[in-house]
């Protein structure tokens, strides 16, 4: 007997019913390091005398802003969303493996090099400035690179790679916020609730997105050479090394008062604004693949070009699954979402297999099971529409079309 059919596999590109070995191991060990280093930031109290209360006072403050973090990241995602897994590991990544080394390496490299060299004040300036962004980005981008190494097809583009690096960067900051929390509470010579307070607005509220800022350069760098048939390796280079000036340009100006925190907020800004201006300019390009790759496939009669106006909108996307919703409930829901992930999958795949990225083989498969991905969903929600078939277009597709290109107003 085969195994069942798994759509988020094929979407997945994995083999189906089963769960990957690497990824459970990985989870274990990345939690289990999030744990070490949690407990790390929770001695600092003790050994200050405060006992528990700074650490729990730091954990919650520093979760709070997390999972809006992490709805705004995922809302980014919508056009061809990632797999969730991946995500969550990424983020697990960020709050244990790197956190935890990163911890254990820029305390060391303070404590037993540059303040002994240097003395106490300039030591903590040089290794903020010059030591922390090149342990901490190096660390954070390695599982981005391990994502380019063992999962190169999940990234299609500049999102991708910005996706997966804000996931890193949200779950070390998430990380490293308690450990600065704590130190606010629990410095005798100017801690207590004031400093908490500013500490919690300068890093919870007016910049929680530093981290995923500065890692974003190495997923542009790695989704650059994810999408190149050869070549590629300057990029991540050249991304990983402008993750490590943003950083080291945010520290180095954070210590020179107020006036060094406006100049840095506005470098910023700069560079989000940039980040959100590549993101929109992608998902122009993806919408393009879809209107370009698609009608190619009408002749199999799992694509019409309402379908394709659909496609192409954020807005009939969303109106496809309400109806989807309404008429045969969550499987139905479900089931035009995974039609909706096949289809943009499949026009990107034939990009890449036209630009030599994949090859005909790997292209051939990847085609065949996105295309009977999307010939079981299909036939999942179109069997809800009475005296309907396959073929026929679902009651949504006819004003479809009115959202077409609808998706550059979002």
């Amino acid at each position: 007997m085969g195994e069942p059919f798994d759509p988020s596999a094929v979407l997945a590109g994995r083999p189906p019913g089963r769960v990957r070995v690497g990824f459970i191991v990985g989870t274990a060990v990345t939690a289990t390091c999030a744990i070490v280093a949690l407990g790390i930031d929770a001695t600092q109290s003790f050994a200050m005398g405060a006992g528990p209360a700074p650490f729990a006072i730091a954990l919650p403050l520093a979760l709070l802003p997390v999972p809006l973090l992490i709805v705004l990241v995922l809302w980014m995602d919508r056009l061809e969303p990632e797999p969730r897994g991946n995500l969550a590991f990424a983020f697990g990544w960020g709050a244990g493996i790197a956190a935890l080394a990163a911890l254990i390496i820029n305390t060391a490299d303070l404590e037993y090099v540059t303040m002994p060299a240097l003395g106490a004040s300039t030591g903590e300036y040089v290794a903020a400035t010059f030591g922390a962004p090149v342990v901490e980005e190096t660390l954070k981008g390695l599982v981005l690179i391990g994502l380019l190494w063992r999962r190169r097809p999940e990234l299609d583009g500049p999102t991708d790679g910005v996706i997966y690096a804000a996931m890193v960067g949200l779950g070390f900051a998430m990380i490293e916020n308690v450990g600065y929390y704590i130190n606010a509470l629990v410095t005798p010579e100017r801690g207590g609730i004031a400093l908490l307070g500013y500490t919690f607005v300068l890093r919870g509220l007016l910049s929680p997105l530093l981290h995923p800022i500065f890692t974003s350069m190495t997923g542009l760098g790695v989704a650059y050479a994810a999408n190149r048939k050869h070549g590629g390796k300057w990029a991540v280079a050249l991304g990983l090394l402008a993750a490590m000036i943003l950083h080291g340009t945010w520290n180095g100006l954070s210590l020179f008062g107020t006036a060094g925190l406006v100049v840095g907020y506005l470098i910023m800004a700069g560079v989000l604004v940039g980040l959100i201006g590549i993101l929109v300019a992608d998902r122009r390009r993806v919408v393009g693949r879809i209107e370009r790759y698609l009608p190619g496939y009408e002749r199999t009669g799992l694509v019409t070009e309402d379908d394709i106006a659909m496609l192409a909108s954020l807005p009939a996307r969303r109106a496809a699954r309400g109806w989807a919703r309404g008429a045969g409930g969550l499987p139905a829901a479900a089931a035009m979402s995974d039609y909706q992930l096949a289809a943009t999958e499949l026009a990107l795949a034939r990009a890449k297999a036209d630009r030599g990225v994949l090859d005909f083989n790997e292209f051939a498969a990847r085609e065949h099971s996105l295309l009977s991905l999307m010939a079981v969903a299909r036939h999942a929600f179109t069997a809800r529409i009475p005296g309907g078939s396959e073929l026929t277009p679902a009651p949504w597709a006819g004003s479809a079309s009115v959202f077409t290109h609808g998706i550059s107003s979002e």
